[in-house]
């Protein structure tokens, strides 16, 4: 009679046991094979569980730039102390040069520019907490302002996220800036049209599969660049050859003077801005439309608000020589 082997026996020493055990259960050693990081980017996209985004690289400035982009562009991005251009100063600014053609084709970098500039006011530390920049950084600096002309005086395009901010300020800051044609990305793309849910700069990079050290004047610079450049299947065109369309055609300010009060909410509810007349502009309701929304504009101020059709509020056509000023 074969004699049975009792696993819990006091006499069998339980590491014996462990050991062989294990040995049955082993598998031969498999060396792994080191994965790319191309490989490791396709496996985890396709699973449908990951997004990846990719750090952004800035542009080399082209040596040589092309001749088939004639034209001359800047982006540009501010740090500020506060958002009042009238009391508050420019501690940074960030510029790209860039060529372009007249179909919207980016070309090009052929400069880059960043400085910190010593406010008479120290920072405020909300400033500090957004940007980083502080008062340590920017004691005893000063923008450049040769570097900063030989970009920005050639250009024949200024190109800001929010250049109803950025504009103010510049112009306050230098005459350089003034009688440039400007452009704002941020309000002259249809971004939503383009797949984008959102028009602040830290959502257009994400969504287009880029992360970058964001709030910084030149890196916030070549991450817009770099959205405005991108091709995105299905559209026609780039964002930067929407901007540059839009850029080149006139806007109507419609001025809805002596509107009823009771009106108000009607005309905030339709995009109308309030202007309390210090900045030169009636004191009034404001918007701007498009030359081919102008008619239905007047349409509707002088049937739902004004009520008498020979109302006639004043207008002003802008050229992109005139908008986002302050």
């Amino acid at each position: 009679m074969a004699e049975q082997f009792d696993m819990f026996s006091e006499q069998v020493p339980r590491d014996d046991l462990v050991m062989r055990a294990a040995s049955r259960l082993a598998k031969p050693e498999q060396s792994a094979v080191p994965m790319s990081e191309e490989d490791m980017v396709r496996h985890l996209s396709e699973t449908g569980r990951y997004r990846i985004l990719t750090k952004m690289v800035p542009r080399a400035v082209a040596p040589n730039p092309r001749p088939e982009y004639p034209l001359k562009g800047i982006v540009l991005d501010t740090e500020t102390t506060g958002l009042n251009a009238r009391k508050d100063e420019i501690i940074e600014i960030g510029v790209i040069a860039f060529t372009f053609d007249v179909k919207g084709n980016i070309g090009d970098v052929t400069g880059v520019y960043g400085g910190l500039q010593k406010p008479s006011v120290s920072i405020p530390s909300d400033i500090t907490r957004l940007t980083g920049i502080t008062d340590e950084m920017v004691s005893g600096q000063s923008i450049d302002m040769v570097a900063l002309r030989e970009l920005i005086e050639p250009a024949d395009l200024l190109i800001a996220h929010n250049a109803g901010f950025d504009r103010p300020f510049c112009e306050a800051f230098s005459h350089l800036f003034s009688g440039k044609a400007w452009a704002c990305s941020k309000s002259e793309v249809d971004w939503s049209s383009r797949g984008y849910e959102g028009t602040k700069l830290g959502y257009l990079i994400g969504q287009a599969g880029y992360f970058h050290d964001g709030h910084r004047a030149i890196d916030d610079c070549f991450a817009l660049l770099e959205v405005l450049a991108r091709e995105v299947d299905g559209s026609a065109s780039t964002a930067f050859a929407e901007l540059y369309e839009a850029s080149q055609r006139s806007r109507i300010r419609i001025f809805a003077e002596n509107s009823p009060f009771d009106m108000k909410d009607h005309l905030k509810a339709r995009g109308y801005h309030w202007s309390d007349g210090s900045d030169g502009r009636p004191k009034s309701w404001w918007i701007e439309v498009g030359e081919e929304a102008l008619d239905d504009e007047l349409r509707y101020l002088r049937a739902e608000i004004y009520g008498y059709p020979d109302a006639d509020p004043p207008i002003k056509r802008l050229t992109s020589f005139d908008r986002f000023r302050a």
